[in-house]
């Protein structure tokens, strides 16, 4: 039996309406990245953020309410505009996290980016749920950028 069969890993994917080239900028340059990411409601008021292989990386995380939060890891591979893979660990982590690794490959669609992404392993389904929706959110906000343009 595999051992990994039982891991809890989140697999997700999303057609965008950009070339690979502006969708993994969006996903591995700074300022680009802190105009989508996180959950709705929330903003990146601070990253240390360059995406080269054996770079660490953080970032601070703002929600509409409360004291701000941050995550961090290491870029594991770059290779653009095709795939970005780091792990990603919450500083002051919930006793359920774990650190994860975030694999994110860029299909060209012809015109659109096809992004798949898989993390994980997960500890708990809820912490998996908690990544998921999460994500989910991210994406939306990233459609909502390039839907709008330069």
């Amino acid at each position: 039996m595999d051992a990994r069969s039982d891991e809890m890993m989140l697999a997700m994917g999303r057609v965008l309406d950009a070339a690979p080239e502006v969708v993994f900028s969006a996903f591995s340059e700074a300022a680009e990245l802190a105009k989508w990411w996180g959950p709705e409601g929330f903003s990146v008021p601070g990253l240390s953020f360059q995406a080269r292989v054996g770079e660490k990386y953080r970032i601070e995380m703002q929600p509409p309410e409360g004291e701000p939060f941050y995550l961090a890891g290491v870029f594991r591979e770059v290779d653009p505009p095709a795939r970005l893979a780091y792990t990603f660990a919450w500083e002051d982590p919930d006793p359920d996290d774990v650190e994860t690794l975030v694999d994110l490959s860029f299909r060209d669609r012809g015109g659109s980016t096809e992004v798949t992404l898989t993390q994980g392993p997960f500890k708990t389904e809820a912490r998996c749920a908690l990544h998921r929706d999460g994500w989910t959110d991210s994406f939306n906000k990233l459609e909502a950028l390039i839907a709008a343009g330069p």
